[in-house]
């Protein structure tokens, strides 16, 4: 894969990595776990995150079970998730179904 060769080209990369993790989780969890708690609990899932970051940094280790990189991601995508339910579309609106 090509290495970007701009910041806004590398902030399009990783959002584009956001997007196919989020298909791929939300295949997986659909969207009773978000809709079950809400905006309150898309916060506690940052926080969790948020929690686990700070923990792994602050004593020197790297996680066993996934990267670092996936927890910043996870952030990410839960905030993303978090602006989608407080305009109402998460709640309203699916996957788009791929032409097969």
């Amino acid at each position: 894969m090509k290495e970007p060769i701009y910041l806004d080209e590398s902030f399009r990369k990783v959002c584009e990595e956001m997007v196919e993790i989020f298909i791929k989780k939300h295949k997986d969890y659909g969207k009773g776990n978000i809709l079950g708690t809400g905006e309150l609990g898309i916060a506690f899932r940052i926080s969790d995150k948020l929690n686990r970051i700070q923990h792994l940094l602050t004593n020197h280790k790297e996680p066993q079970n996934e990267t670092m990189e996936d927890n910043w991601i996870d952030i990410a995508v839960y905030a993303v998730i978090g602006i989608l339910f407080r305009r109402g579309w998460f709640q309203k609106l699916d996957l788009k179904q791929k032409k097969t």
